[in-house]
């Protein structure tokens, strides 16, 4: 009697139809628990907006496509973030990217900075492969040697974006204005 009670107790509670929503079986797995980014089941109590979104922290480098001008007239106007040069792809970064920042005594200051910021631990204040890092990680390239004295801009761009052998990519720590500064620095030291 009571598997016939269960029988007809299942097949009356499950209706057919758009309208009935049934049961939901683990309703975190249909609506998650966590703050998800893009999606808004509903309004977030947390965030003073009632979005899940939030803005991004104040001083991180942007992702967006921006313009910077160098020099004067239309022709200046240069697209920092159109270098689409795949991370396996040097030999193209080589013949294909052409530092739009010009070399001034500005664009130098602000590269020996960054230089300061981001590669001097590694490769020393001189250029020559001995930072602090490089006394633990061997093989860090000394900038004045003769293998390296003939890299052109592209070349150290990429690198910096998307790192090579042990040295890992700074891509995501700066931006692309930012790099070809150091770019015009390193050339510096080399001729130091």
């Amino acid at each position: 009697m009571s598997a016939l009670c269960f029988v007809a107790a299942s097949m009356s509670s499950c209706k057919r139809g758009h309208d009935s929503t049934s049961w939901e079986f683990a309703p975190n797995m249909y609506l998650p628990v966590g703050y998800e980014p893009y999606s808004q089941v509903s309004k977030n109590n947390i965030n003073a907006d009632g979005k899940n979104m939030r803005e991004p922290v104040p001083g991180t480098v942007s992702r967006r496509n921006y313009q910077t001008t160098f020099g004067a007239g239309d022709s200046a106007v240069v697209d920092l973030m159109l270098y689409n040069v795949p991370k396996d792809s040097i030999e193209i970064a080589e013949r294909v990217l052409v530092n739009p920042v010009p070399n001034n005594e500005k664009a130098l200051v602000e590269g020996k900075a960054l230089y300061g910021q981001y590669c001097q631990h590694c490769h020393g204040e001189g250029g020559e492969g001995n930072g602090l890092v490089a006394e633990q990680y061997k093989g860090v390239p000394n900038y004045k040697a003769d293998a390296y004295l003939n890299m052109n801009d592209g070349h150290i761009f990429h690198v910096i974006t998307h790192g090579k052998g042990r040295m890992w990519p700074h891509g995501s720590q700066m931006t692309p204005e930012e790099r070809w500064k150091i770019v015009h620095y390193v050339h510096k030291l080399q001729k130091s």
